[in-house]
């Protein structure tokens, strides 16, 4: 029997990668690399293919999510930690043991409006998101059926802001 979907939320700063730059790429997919937090790499290696995927765009006024990924490609060893020319590398990994993975993703479809995180504090639901928990800085993290459902009804209704 196949594992039930899961849904994960993911930030990007939208003046480095936004989620129109992933719609504007060829197939509509990249590969999530360069992620240095073992919590957040463990997550990426939780993800499967179909998985769905929260977009949010962080650092920038205001922070939110804009969009919906899928996961195209299992976690698999990131190239950014055996390049030295990257900033990302990391020389304690080694290929035969490396330390960190990637995910690729596609882009499915732009939400009909950004849900601002201010929108999403404002939703007694959503408490329990890892998003809007005090200290969370995660850039890959969980998002349970209900709250995904949710913020996919608010993206769809005017914003209360």
């Amino acid at each position: 029997m196949p594992a039930k979907r899961q849904h994960w939320l993911i930030k990007s700063e939208p003046d480095v990668f936004s989620f129109s730059d992933l719609l504007g790429l060829p197939q509509r997919t990249t590969t999530w690399d360069g992620v240095r937090n073992y919590q957040a790499r463990n997550y990426l290696r939780e993800m499967r293919r179909g998985d769905l995927v929260f977009f949010y765009h962080s650092s920038t006024e205001p922070p939110g999510i804009a969009g919906i990924a899928e996961v195209a490609r299992e976690a698999y060893a990131d190239p950014t930690q055996f390049d030295h020319a990257d900033e990302h590398f990391d020389a304690r990994s080694k290929p035969d043991a490396p330390t960190w993975v990637a995910v690729d993703l596609r882009g499915v479809e732009a939400l009909p409006r950004l849900v601002a995180l201010e929108e999403l504090r404002q939703e007694p639901a959503l408490a329990t998101l890892q998003l809007l928990q005090k200290g969370s800085r995660l850039s890959v993290q969980p998002v349970q059926e209900p709250a995904w459902r949710l913020i996919k009804a608010l993206s769809k209704r005017k914003s209360r802001l």
